[in-house]
């Protein structure tokens, strides 16, 4: 039964829409989401007797590589964010996330559409006249109709708003997810840089080295000519001269691995990115904060990331409580439907309704209950990740801080040891030249000296990589804040 007018039909439409939005002021079902506590130590233990270079705010912003103080560096970091496909992929996938949430938001308010169509029917009549006689014909109708026709189901219990913060808590961990996913593949990058670095100083190092050896091969040469030296003499001359030209081949598959790596890293192929070699290279290692543990949740993404997750979750729980409740949908339509279309629109034509259905679930078998329990614990699992993610954090910096202090205690005694060799591979060659040692003695200095000179040069170069991965251990330049708010 239609009611006796359309103004009442539009005033209940309204109140209807009045007690629906009302309802949407109420509370969610389902808990509300608090960040899971964990535990933090007052101070990193490793921080005891690490001494943290000046000034301490060296990475307090988001190009963080730039305290390498590397123009090149600097020109293919930049590059990952934009290039590499791993970030292309992830920051389609945040983009995805994104209009995931605009999708659950859509569901709070009415959809609206618009119906018209038109039809003709026709039907065979035969009719007898009064003579008796007979005549048929054709009987046609036209129906036409056009109608508004509009339905929602308000949000009374929650459930949409929930999906809404799940929807926007998964989308916030897949913006955690794509920061350190560039902070990754950022670090990697630097550390195949240095790595590169230091393929390109040990070149310049065996350099040297082989014109040196090749300098003492003449000299035992010339002696063995002159019949004051055996032939023994030479051939070790040979030998070490050899071996440190195969070593200075061997370092340009290094070089060229390295290379590759960093070009596909900066999203481009290896045929096309060519690094030349920086004359006197030498290893400086950077200024790097310290910071408290309490910091680290803040300023790791991957942390950020596992609690949004558990926001995401615990956002689950409040949908499956729903299913308790019943849903309610609202309809109404308003449209014309005529015999002839030039008068469709005529008031008199006009039709319209309304209407309200609920299904209230009656029994399940304990479904809802068990959905209910698959999202509480799906919840616990998520928290105690996050915690595990947390606990990780703090012993990825840990490692650092120890690794970074051992190696600056290091450093010194390493120096010396270089320094002592070169000057005893001088001796050596001058006894020998003297002919106050064999040549035996001069070889073994020489190999102790160069082995010395290497691993000076790759503790630098380790000292700047451990740098690297203290770096983003402490999360780069990143931070919280620069989740999206929706």
């Amino acid at each position: 039964m239609y009611p006796r007018s359309p103004r009442l039909t539009l005033a209940s439409t309204v109140s209807l829409t009045l007690m629906g939005a009302a309802a949407l002021a109420g509370c969610a079902v389902g808990p509300n989401y608090k960040r899971p506590p964990v535990e933090q130590p007052a101070q990193f233990k490793e921080v005891a007797g690490w001494q943290p270079a000046q000034p301490e705010d060296g990475v307090d912003r988001g190009d963080w590589w730039s305290v390498f103080n590397d123009a090149t560096l600097n020109d293919l970091e930049r590059k990952v964010a934009i290039s590499n496909q791993t970030v292309v992929g992830d920051e389609a996938a945040y983009k995805e996330a994104r209009a995931l949430v605009a999708e659950q938001r859509a569901a709070l308010f009415p959809t609206v559409d618009l119906t018209g169509g038109g039809s003709e029917a026709g039907q065979h009549v035969i009719t007898t006249n009064a003579g008796g006689g007979a005549s048929s014909g054709q009987v046609v109708t036209h129906t036409y109709q056009v109608a508004l026709g509009a339905s929602w189901a308000p949000d009374l219990w929650g459930r949409v708003r929930r999906e809404i913060e799940n929807a926007r808590a998964d989308a916030q961990a897949t913006a955690a997810d794509l920061a350190n996913a560039k902070l990754t593949l950022q670090s990697e990058l630097a550390a195949d840089y240095f790595q590169l670095r230091l393929d390109d100083a040990e070149e310049a190092l065996l350099k040297d080295t082989v014109d040196a050896y090749a300098r003492a091969l003449k000299i035992t040469q010339n002696k063995y000519n002159a019949g004051v030296a055996a032939q023994a003499d030479v051939l070790q001359a040979k030998t070490q001269l050899e071996t440190a030209e195969a070593s200075q081949v061997d370092l340009e598959s290094n070089r060229a691995q390295n290379e590759h790596a960093i070009a596909v890293l900066a999203g481009e192929a290896p045929a096309d990115l060519t690094l030349a070699p920086i004359a006197n290279w030498k290893p400086q290692v950077p200024a790097t904060p310290e910071l408290v543990p309490s910091q680290l949740l803040q300023r790791r993404p991957d942390v950020a990331a596992a609690e949004r997750n558990a926001q995401a979750q615990n956002a689950l729980i409040g949908v499956q409580v729903a299913g308790y409740f019943p849903d309610i949908t609202l309809s109404g339509s308003y449209g014309f439907a005529s015999s002839a279309l030039g008068t469709l629109f005529k008031t008199s034509n006009a039709a319209w309704s309304y209407g309200a259905n609920a299904t209230q679930l009656v029994f399940d078998a304990g479904a809802t209950t068990s959905r209910v329990r698959q999202a509480k614990y799906a919840y616990a699992q998520s928290v105690a990740q996050y915690r595990q993610t947390v606990l990780t954090a703090f012993q990825n910096v840990e490692d650092e801080l120890a690794a970074d202090r051992v190696l600056q205690k290091e450093e010194p005694y390493k120096l010396a040891a270089s320094q002592d060799a070169d000057k005893a591979e001088k001796i050596l060659l001058n006894e020998y030249n003297a002919g106050t040692v064999d040549y035996t003695s001069v070889v073994t200095a020489q190999a102790t000296a160069l082995n010395a000179r290497q691993t000076l040069l790759t503790l630098q170069v380790q000292r700047m990589s451990t740098q690297i991965s203290l770096i983003e251990a402490l999360g780069g330049g990143w931070t919280a804040s620069q989740l999206p708010k929706d």
